[in-house]
């Protein structure tokens, strides 16, 4: 008669539970902020302090460090070249949002008004449209194939962390506005053409026109259209 095998010893046990615990948790590269470690960290926009996040706020709290009412009003959209302007709720604005991994943004467009091709390297983006009629997409890593969709009033989109994006406003007679969530209280954004053609210093012209294939005038007038506003 075949031995019974016997029990895992309990030291093994521990270590296979652990593995698996591993296993099951999602990778540091996918997740968002790190967790908090106490119940609010208000962030003290004026300290010296450099860290993951801001540094700890070191008087009392209020409401207002929680408040924040700008998204109830519509960007102002002819100030910009794009025809799109973002309203951040971030935890620049709302310094009670510090650890707590998690921000909002609004995004008006004019008719026909572009969110122009960007990236956030610290959130993915979840879109729900207030109103109008938006063209989205992004382009995967892998392959460079374009996802998109036209979208309207009350639909929702993914926008997958560190993927290049967009959204233009599809209507030509009417405004559009969404209201962007985000995994990360400070999901920064990294706008394709300012960083290749406004970088200071200047990315240089040999690079740029091997990467795109022009020729330098074309590079020039590009950064003399993109190049920050002095004064």
């Amino acid at each position: 008669m075949a031995a019974i095998p016997s029990p895992l010893h309990p030291l093994l046990a521990i270590v296979a539970a652990a593995a698996m615990l591993v296993l099951l948790l999602p990778s540091p590269s996918l997740a968002g902020d790190a967790d908090l470690l106490q119940d609010i960290c208000v962030a003290d926009l004026t300290s010296t302090v450099k860290v993951n996040g801001f540094a700890c706020k070191a008087g009392a709290v209020t409401s207002d460090d929680f408040y924040f009412k700008g998204l109830a009003v519509a960007g102002n959209t002819s100030a910009t070249a794009t025809g799109s302007v973002v309203t951040a709720a971030n935890v620049e604005k709302i310094p009670g949002l510090n650890t707590l991994g998690v921000s909002l943004s609004r995004i008006d467009y004019a008719p026909g008004g572009v969110n122009p091709p960007h990236t956030h390297p610290r959130a993915t983006e979840v879109i729900f449209v207030l109103q109008g009629t938006l063209d989205v997409g992004f382009v995967t890593a892998a392959g460079n194939r374009l996802v998109a969709k036209t979208l309207s009033a009350g639909d929702v989109f993914v926008f997958p962390r560190g993927l290049v994006h967009f959204q233009r406003n599809a209507g030509d007679d009417a405004p559009a506005a969404v209201l962007s969530a985000f995994n990360s209280q400070l999901p920064g954004t990294q706008s394709l053409a300012a960083a290749m053609f406004a970088a200071e210093p200047e990315v240089p012209d040999a690079v740029l026109t091997k990467a795109f294939q022009v020729g330098t005038k074309e590079v020039e007038k590009i950064k003399a259209r993109l190049a920050p506003k002095k004064g």
